[in-house]
């Protein structure tokens, strides 16, 4: 009796239950929106339309604009254009090196000076190849303990002074010519970002969201700008572009910031995310920010692709793109590659889609499970691709599809590097010099 009691009692509850889920007047069963609200339940990543399918596949876009022999060195910018790069892909050198355990984490560029070849190791051994592939010295300024954390060092030049900062709070000049030290500094927290340089200053921004400015030729600070900080960090490396005297810069948590270069005052900010995923800012992938005639373009991981106003931070438009790498601007184009494998067009002016073609479609089938690009350049005729599984995929700029697909590496390859028409991939353990 007591058991038929008690079932007959959990139907009743049951149905009170049922039939207050559908009743917003009662209060007892509130929509989403209001849990949200009242529980501070957090929406990490809102479902948002995704760009999953082609557009205008069949579309012909041909680029009238000169290619370029645009320095990737200190690209103030962010912006290759069109390259002059039109190869074969036929390997004619590799420079190599102790493997870096933390590629992974590696968003470095080389340093080509002249037809030399400058990297690091995972010892943070700087070395410098001449165009022969032969070692022409070889310098490290970190300690015994040091070297077993494997650095992961950021490189930028400027005549003959080339500066290095890292991951272990440390930032320092060498002469490019000899490899000797010119100055040696610490910095309050690890350095994660782009350095870049202009006149007789440098810049970068730290693990604490710090935009910071030093004497180049003494290493001295200048002038700082400290953005909100954030506790956990995204393993992404932050991004700085200048132009007109104004310095922008992204941070963890997803502001972009304008600064006056000369007097180191923030001119504007504009938040790209909302304040309640601020601590999740771990999971936050940006690209990197490239400036074109008044505009900051930029996009990441949440299906959001911005054009924000150099001017004054206001948002030109923002479309539903997925996709962390650096995107390229030429004429009127803006191209970018999704994280799922599509090569996108943009109109400049509004951000819609001219045409979308799929790009992963020479992978095979089995190896395309978390196949992610890393980055891409466009030459003359070609878009070169590279990704997080050691391919590099050769596509038609005209038509958008892939034309070829090399395997470079067992791992990841970082964004093709092009100087004097040769183009350099990067792996964990040598650079490969194309033709």
């Amino acid at each position: 009796m007591s058991l038929v009691k008690n079932n007959f009692i959990l139907v009743i509850l049951f149905l009170f239950l049922y039939n207050c889920s559908f009743d917003n007047k009662t209060g007892l069963w509130k929509n989403e929106k209001s849990i949200i609200e009242n529980q501070n339940i957090k929406i990490i990543f809102k479902d948002e339309e995704k760009l999953i399918k082609e557009i205008n596949s069949d579309l012909k876009i041909k680029i009238t604009s000169k290619s370029l022999n645009k320095s990737f060195a200190n690209n103030l910018n962010n912006n290759n254009g069109r390259l002059n790069y039109n190869g074969n892909l036929k390997s004619l050198s590799k420079y190599k090196f102790s493997d870096i355990k933390n590629f992974d984490k590696a968003e470095s560029e080389i340093i080509v000076h002249n037809e030399s070849v400058i990297f690091f190791d995972n010892k943070g051994n700087l070395l410098k190849f001449n165009d022969k592939s032969k070692l022409d010295w070889k310098k490290n300024f970190y300690t015994k303990s040091e070297k077993k954390l494997g650095p992961i060092l950021s490189m930028s030049l400027r005549d003959d002074i080339l500066i290095v900062a890292d991951n272990l709070a440390k930032y320092y000049a060498i002469d490019v010519i000899s490899g000797n030290l010119i100055w040696e500094r610490r910095n309050s927290s690890p350095i994660n970002s782009q350095i870049k340089i202009l006149n007789d200053k440098f810049y970068i921004v730290d693990y604490q969201n710090i935009l910071r400015c030093f004497d180049i030729n003494s290493g001295d600070e200048l002038w700082n700008i400290q953005t909100e900080n954030s506790f956990i960090k995204s393993k992404k490396k932050l991004s700085i572009a200048l132009s007109n005297d104004k310095i922008f810069f992204n941070n963890y948590i997803g502001d972009i910031t304008s600064v006056d270069i000369n007097t180191g005052e923030i001119l504007w900010q504009t938040p790209t995310q909302k304040s309640s995923v601020y601590e999740d800012s771990f999971l936050l992938e940006t690209s990197d920010i490239v400036l074109n005639n008044g505009q900051i373009f930029l996009s990441n991981n949440r299906n959001e692709f911005f054009s924000i106003s150099q001017e004054n931070g206001f948002v030109n438009w923002k479309t539903s793109i997925n996709s962390s790498i650096r995107p390229t601007i030429i004429d009127n184009l803006i191209f970018t590659v999704t994280s799922d494998g599509f090569l996108v067009m943009l109109e400049l002016s509004t951000g819609k889609v001219i045409r979308s073609t799929y790009i992963f479609d020479l992978v095979k089938k089995k190896k395309l499970k978390n196949l992610k690009p890393t980055g891409f350049i466009v030459g003359v005729n070609d878009i070169y691709l590279s990704t997080n599984k050691g391919y590099l995929i050769k596509i038609n700029t005209m038509s958008g599809k892939s034309n070829s697909v090399i395997k470079i590496a067992g791992g990841k390859i970082l964004r093709p590097y092009v100087s004097v028409n040769n183009l350099y991939i990067l792996k964990s353990n040598s650079i490969i010099k194309f033709n």
